[in-house]
């Protein structure tokens, strides 16, 4: 099938498809007239690389993946790949930890539990009027 088709049954774009076959992500052969071919199973592997990329997987990891899954005997380093995600996921979760921090501070200043420090004035701050 050809990009435009391989769009369509995918949801996804034909600038994505050429970034996945430029990252080497997504094979294609090239016919004469330079038009891209895609085989049978690129329609699963463009679904799994979407799942990995919206899982926080950069592009590297996702190449090293997958050779890893499918039908094919698995290449490279596979069992390192998963100390890489884990990786991938503990940053994650430290990040969450982060938001859900600043969440909390946000709403007790919208709450009006806490202030700012900067924002508080003591009575010995405030000018005297003339």
């Amino acid at each position: 099938m050809r990009i435009g088709e391989l769009a369509k049954v995918t949801g996804v774009s034909t600038r994505a498809l050429r970034y996945y076959e430029e990252q080497g992500l997504l094979p294609a052969a090239r016919l004469g007239n330079g038009y891209r071919e895609y085989d049978e199973q690129a329609v699963p592997r463009v679904a799994f690389i979407q799942d990995l990329y919206r899982a926080g997987l950069p592009s590297e990891v996702i190449r090293e993946i997958i050779p890893c899954v499918g039908s094919e005997q698995p290449t490279g380093d596979c069992a390192g790949l998963i100390d890489r995600v884990r990786q991938v996921r503990d940053r994650l979760a430290h990040q969450e930890q982060l938001i859900a921090q600043r969440r909390q501070m946000l709403e007790s200043y919208l709450s009006g539990a806490a202030a700012p420090a900067a924002m508080t004035r003591r009575d010995s701050e405030v000018p005297i009027a003339s």
